[in-house]
């Protein structure tokens, strides 16, 4: 609304005095961003409010999870170390030190392993500092002052590290996709890979534009040219829209629920320009995923641990329902199907111990009597019923796929690699129904079996498949469990 300035300081009297009693706090999103070109006239007032309630506890957060792909040298751990740490960067890799998990990867520079860091925002939509006083906060000290937390699971551009970062992508169930894009290389190597492999999982994307400050003006817009051109073509059927000011960023996240939008952002990790929009879109970008706390209870677990004095540890996400400390749940299945009694020993929501978790959060339990060695990626837990039979469990399933590339025909006893969520195995095709034909090639949609080589799996039907050998070869969606 056109509003008179004071009408708007009225409105902001009001809102103050609704919010003391619904808990929450409110700002106006154009005041946070200091480096913004458009400014409030005189006359009218357009302005943008951001309401959030403050949590009672760090189960009540937002969380939005990100994964953040891109070619190798793209700027994808820089960039998450300047987002996350508020420091900037030397132009020479002094901000992803922080990030990288092992010793080979600080050497090279390289990320190899999936990686993953936090972002809070307050509930006045101020980012949460990651140093105080001179001491650096712990996740958790981060989750007790923030409302929203972002979640970004760092992934590896590299293409011989493709299988972690499929699995990734599968199995962290992302709600948002952070292309980033070299301004200097421009959609290179495996940027068009990952970027495949967002839209057939169906993920919202955004395109970030880094190292802009060392890239030369002309190099600049064949880069941008080439983006925008790659979004338009038939196989994306993207809008692409540069930010340019804050007024964009609220306009594109408000509307980037629709599949269409493509937001694009140009920032430099050295000299800070642009950042400010993208912690912005950040804070404003709603939760995408709906989960439902009243199903059954239903995790999968993408990742063990064994940890001194606490014993076996699983990560994963709750897909479904809830779970309390203490409860009884079912564990499996192992390579013959079978499933094992269990018991939820601790919750760890961030880093910090909760009493419960619900759908849709990203949690760490300390499972009870199993070993470490006798857990894989894939696995389940799910709830414990002595009268109800054991979950069925299939080696065999039926799935419509579309194979996207393939350099010769694809027929039985096919083999590829099968990503379905956090499961991860080499299946063969045991038979095609196409219209007559008994051969795949490349742009064929067909009702195909799938049989796992190696062990059975808990799958549900109606979720979303990737099947590769090498590059990424084909997508789906499971229709039928056989045995």
């Amino acid at each position: 609304m056109n509003l008179t300035r004071q009408d708007y300081q009225t409105c902001l009297t009001t809102l103050s005095s609704i919010m003391g009693t619904l808990e929450a706090d409110f700002v106006d999103i154009d005041e946070l961003n200091q480096m913004d070109v458009t400014e409030k006239t005189k006359s009218d007032i357009v302005a943008h409010f951001m309401i959030r309630k403050r949590p009672k506890s760090i189960e009540d957060l937002i969380e939005v999870r990100v994964a953040v792909v891109g070619n190798v040298d793209a700027g994808k751990s820089t960039m998450l170390g300047v987002l996350t740490k508020g420091v900037l960067d030397d132009g020479r890799g002094k901000a992803r030190l922080n990030l990288f998990r092992h010793k080979h990867e600080i050497e090279s520079g390289r990320t190899s392993s999936v990686g993953g860091e936090i972002l809070g925002f307050d509930s006045m939509s101020k980012s949460v500092p990651a140093v105080r006083n001179g001491k650096k906060l712990s996740w958790d000290e981060v989750c007790q002052s923030a409302a929203k937390v972002i979640s970004f699971t760092d992934l590896a551009g590299h293409e011989k590290y493709l299988k972690t970062t499929v699995f990734g992508m599968t199995g962290s169930a992302p709600d948002f996709a952070m292309l980033m894009v070299g301004a200097n290389a421009g959609m290179i190597g495996m940027s068009k890979e990952h970027l495949g492999l967002a839209l057939s999982l169906n993920i919202p994307i955004f395109i970030v534009v880094t190292k802009i400050d060392r890239c030369p003006e002309h190099v600049l817009e064949k880069t941008v040219k080439d983006l925008g051109k790659l979004l338009k073509s038939k196989s994306c059927r993207k809008i692409p829209l540069f930010v340019q000011n804050n007024h964009d960023v609220v306009i594109t996240a408000q509307n980037f629920v629709s599949d269409r939008l493509c937001p694009i952002f140009q920032v430099s990790n050295v000299t800070g320009q642009g950042l400010d929009l993208v912690r912005n879109f950040l804070n404003v970008l709603p939760r995408m995923n709906n989960y439902d706390s009243k199903e059954p209870f239903h995790y999968e677990i993408n990742e063990t641990y064994s940890v001194p004095f606490v014993g076996t540890v699983v990560s994963g996400i709750v897909k479904s329902g809830m779970i309390h400390v203490g409860d009884k749940v079912i564990l499996g299945p192992d390579h013959a199907g079978q499933f094992v009694t269990t018991s939820i020993k601790g919750i760890h929501l961030k880093r910090t111990s909760v009493p419960v978790a619900r759908a849709g959060q990203c949690v760490t339990f300390s499972i009870k009597n199993v070993r470490r060695n006798k857990i894989r990626k894939g696995m389940v837990l799910l709830p414990f019923d002595k009268d109800k039979p054991a979950p069925r469990v299939a080696k065999r399933f039926e799935a419509e796929v579309l194979v996207l590339y393939h350099s010769t025909t694809i027929k039985t006893k096919y083999q590829a690699m099968v990503h379905c969520g956090a499961v991860r195995q080499t299946a063969s095709i045991t038979s095609i129904t196409n219209m007559e034909r008994t051969i795949l090639r490349t742009g064929d949609r067909a009702i195909v079996e799938f049989e796992f080589v190696k062990n059975p799996e808990y799958l549900t039907v109606g979720s979303r498949l990737i099947f590769r050998e090498g590059r990424t070869k084909g997508v789906g969606k499971v229709t039928r469990l056989l045995e």
